[in-house]
């Protein structure tokens, strides 16, 4: 199975509508199987306008530290757990002399239960996340997945993620990923074939598409670039060219700004089913998407 990602630096750069775009034009061609990486603001399902039956489970990809034995504990002439926790989620309890663990700072590193010379803590397995699987209207699967509120693990949830969707043996796999340079973002990447990274005409746009590129190049991973809206500032289009260039990266489309995108986002639709000028745009993009990528 190939791996095809798709990221964007910046948040906001219409890299989900794209990537919804993308899957209905590639499923037409190849068998694929799609993912939402973006475990804390998964919205794939919604941009495909998916209304079939879902199943929902709860996973656990993380741990957490609890105190097992706290009579066993040496009281405040220790105190080793407080000053060693990274994330100051354990305090001390003056009345009862014990310390005691803020389940919502936890990171589950283990470094209180290596540290404490008495067994006074112990690492569990928390359900942290919910998984989600479905079939689309358009033929293909999309396994998404959602972090609970403040808790922690999300490159492992991507990762658990991707593992499903790669059991259902399809040609490509499709990834959308979060925006930024996060853990899941590093997850969405790290095993793909080729990425196509999305970006828009502004400054702070091309500094976070440096940064996302980076770990691309990191695991030493093709890529192209998407730049959309790119008619709205046409100086900062052309240093995103120029920075192209330099990458020696292809740009593989530039899509003007048009409200046909917000109409179709609106009814949940991809803008190639409302739009036969954006088919034949996307129709294009994925043409150069394959032949770079060599899928």
């Amino acid at each position: 199975m190939k791996e095809l990602t798709v990221l964007s630096g910046k948040g906001g750069t219409g890299k989900s509508s794209i990537t919804a775009s993308l899957a209905a034009i590639l499923s037409e061609e190849k068998e694929i199987v799609t993912t939402d990486c973006d475990v804390d603001a998964s919205n794939l399902s919604i941009l495909l306008g998916n209304k079939r039956p879902y199943s929902t489970k709860e996973i656990s990809t993380n741990e957490k530290a609890f105190v097992k034995n706290p009579e066993n504990c040496r009281g405040k002439n220790c105190k080793k757990c407080v000053d060693l926790c990274a994330f100051s989620a354990i305090e001390w309890n003056e009345e009862k002399e014990i310390p005691e663990i803020n389940k919502f700072l936890c990171e589950g590193c283990g470094s209180c239960k290596i540290a404490c010379p008495e067994d006074v803590f112990e690492l569990k397995k928390v359900n942290n996340a919910t998984l989600t699987e479905t079939d689309t209207d358009y033929g293909f699967p999309l396994v998404s997945g959602q972090l609970k509120m403040g808790e922690a693990g999300s490159g492992k949830v991507v990762d658990l993620i991707k593992k499903i969707a790669k059991e259902k043996n399809r040609e490509i796999l499709l990834s959308d990923s979060a925006a930024g340079i996060s853990c899941p973002v590093i997850a969405s990447v790290r095993d793909s074939d080729y990425v196509v990274a999305v970006t828009e005409p502004s400054p702070a746009a091309l500094s976070d598409l440096k940064k996302a590129l980076e770990i691309v190049e990191h695991f030493g991973i093709s890529y192209g670039i998407i730049i959309n809206k790119y008619d709205l500032n046409k100086k900062s289009t052309e240093e995103i060219e120029k920075f192209a260039e330099e990458k020696d990266a292809k740009i593989l489309g530039k899509i003007p700004f048009d409200k046909k995108f917000v109409e179709s986002l609106v009814k949940m639709k991809p803008v190639v089913e409302e739009s036969k000028e954006h088919r034949k745009m996307f129709s294009s993009i994925l043409e150069k998407i394959m032949e770079d990528s060599k899928l």
